[in-house]
């Protein structure tokens, strides 16, 4: 007879939810210091990522007697990215709309000058500008974070999971 498994959902909505906290947390404080269109300081954001789905992964093995499989540990880390990314672009449409209406005018006229001085002409830069726009409904921030922390937390969980692993022995 084999004990009952432990459930991959609870523990990835858990890690989900400490992952998605953290990284407002750290989106909070960079948006506050006007720092929002650093690179580096923004894709630091993706470090937490992948520390929740680690630290969710080592949870799930750890009450699951040391063993997770390859599709379990993709199951997790793909449901904790979810979570992540939905609350974040949640966060971030309630900030840039209610808190801080003038953030994202502030990144549209950096982003404006870095074309310029990248030799985009005005009517490149204008028609970059309008798609940028059509980016920043609500709609499109919460399900933006949510599709593109789901591509990209997959991806990590592909190669998070195959080194996490450890397969139950099949004859035990």
């Amino acid at each position: 007879m084999t004990e009952p498994q432990p459930s991959v959902t609870s523990v990835a909505l858990k890690y989900g939810f400490i992952t998605a906290l953290a990284g407002i947390v750290y989106s909070l404080i960079i948006m506050v210091a006007d720092m929002g269109d650093n690179r580096l300081l923004s894709s630091l954001a993706y470090l937490i990522l992948i520390i929740g789905i680690v630290l969710a992964m080592k949870q799930y093995k750890s009450i699951n007697y040391g063993y997770m499989s390859y599709g379990q540990g993709l199951g997790i880390g793909t449901l904790v990215s979810a979570v992540f990314g939905l609350l974040s672009g949640l966060f971030m449409w309630i900030y840039t709309s209610f808190v801080d209406a003038e953030y994202m005018g502030r990144m549209m006229e950096k982003q404006r000058e870095v074309m310029l001085d990248q030799g985009m002409t005005d009517e490149q830069v204008d028609a970059g500008m309008a798609m940028a726009e059509n980016f920043q409904g609500p709609l499109a921030m919460i399900f933006g974070g949510l599709v593109g922390a789901v591509v990209v937390g997959f991806l990590l969980s592909l190669i998070i999971s195959a080194i996490m692993k450890n397969n139950r022995p099949e004859f035990e």
